[in-house]
């Protein structure tokens, strides 16, 4: 428990809160990219400890909140196929397309199965060549490099009974839209350690400069998160906007250079629809050319599947900042784990699940800023 002790230690955070709230001569508003970072929040009750003069802003850094309906119905149409052995991570079984979700497609007695990394399914594409195998492959930059070796892999085992459905997004289009928006109350970002371990910090260098905001590289525990909001503070107050690797244990600014590469040789950057967001443009992956056989999009013919967003649910809202997951109506009425409206209520990384699983009889957030 050593190394996560340490980062979780009571007196070092009240020395964190005590040196923000010391910090903080005006109001700013901070948004952490990531739902990890939004979970460890929520669950430490960090932005209920800081002071009123720093509010903390949900973002868009749940992969599996920000899949677009629409994806999530072309892999519903896939894995309801006779032939077909669809492969997916656990998180993304819940998710609810338009009317159903990949539960309801197995328990009808499609083939679909957890696999815990997408290499997995490519041996299930050996072990069953009579079977057309798909892996969903979601996230961000993250979980891109395993996502593009098992195709790379695929291609050198000379598998033709397996295709992967793609849904990658990346950050630094979507900050880019956050500050462009009208509605864009951030002044400050903590982004994503784990994207930053893949990707490097220097591709967020021109964004700090352009929008003249501060990016401050952070880790999940609870003293990462503080540290993060300290130096992000830090840097309002003086009326710096620089990049600052607060994770310096797992980041360097260069990135993993192999997986770069890997992603380099088989995606290529497309626009990209965030669900509740909408297009955004460059900001996305999709095979390259040299890999369309491996795409299941054009493999099965769904690419033209289109849906719109249920009209009640506020997950754009949320995913946006505009809106705190317990100021939605639905909010643990009709919209539960067990009943989700929207991908932001049932993923792990949700920020609407953060508030339901550690918050939901807190009084709502309008009652608490009185």
């Amino acid at each position: 428990m050593k190394y996560l002790d340490e980062f979780n230690d009571p007196a070092l955070a009240r020395s964190l809160f005590e040196q923000i709230d010391a910090a903080a001569t005006k109001s700013w508003a901070i948004m952490e990219v990531c739902g990890g970072q939004t979970h460890s929040i929520i669950r430490n009750g960090i932005d209920q400890l800081l002071t009123d003069r720093v509010e903390l802003i949900h973002g868009p850094g749940c992969p599996v909140c920000v899949t677009p309906l629409e994806m999530i119905d072309r892999a519903l149409a896939i894995a309801a196929r006779p032939n077909v052995l669809f492969t997916s991570f656990g998180d993304m079984l819940r998710v609810p397309g338009s009317r159903d979700d990949l539960f309801s497609v197995k328990a009808k007695g499609g083939d679909v199965r957890v696999v815990y990394s997408p290499l997995d399914a490519v041996n299930l594409a050996q072990e069953h060549p009579d079977k057309e195998v798909v892996f969903f492959g979601v996230g961000f930059e993250t979980t891109a490099p395993a996502n593009a070796m098992a195709v790379f892999q695929a291609r050198e085992r000379g598998l033709q009974n397996f295709s992967m459905l793609v849904s990658h997004v990346l950050v630094p289009p979507a900050i880019e839209a956050l500050m462009t928006s009208p509605t864009s109350r951030v002044q400050g970002f903590l982004a994503a350690g784990h994207v930053c371990t893949v990707m490097g910090t220097r591709q967020y260098e021109p964004l700090a400069e352009r929008y003249a905001v501060p990016i401050v590289v952070t880790g999940f525990e609870p003293l990462d998160v503080l540290d993060g909001i300290r130096r992000c503070v830090l840097q309002l107050e003086a009326g710096s906007s620089e990049v600052e690797n607060a994770y310096p244990r797992a980041v360097r600014a260069e990135g993993n250079q192999p997986a770069q590469e890997m992603l380099a040789r088989v995606f290529e950057t497309c626009d990209r629809q965030w669900r509740g967001i909408g297009m955004i443009p460059m900001s996305g992956w999709r095979l390259k050319s040299e890999f369309a056989a491996f795409d299941a999009e054009r493999r099965f013919d769904v690419g033209e599947l289109s849906v719109s967003e249920p009209v009640r649910c506020r997950a754009g809202d949320v995913l946006q900042g505009v809106l705190k997951p317990d100021q939605c109506e639905c909010f643990g009425k009709e919209c539960t784990p067990r009943t989700p409206m929207g991908a932001t209520m049932v993923s792990s990384e949700g920020a609407c699940a953060a508030y339901f699983q550690y918050r939901r009889l807190d009084p709502p957030a309008a009652v608490r800023r009185g």
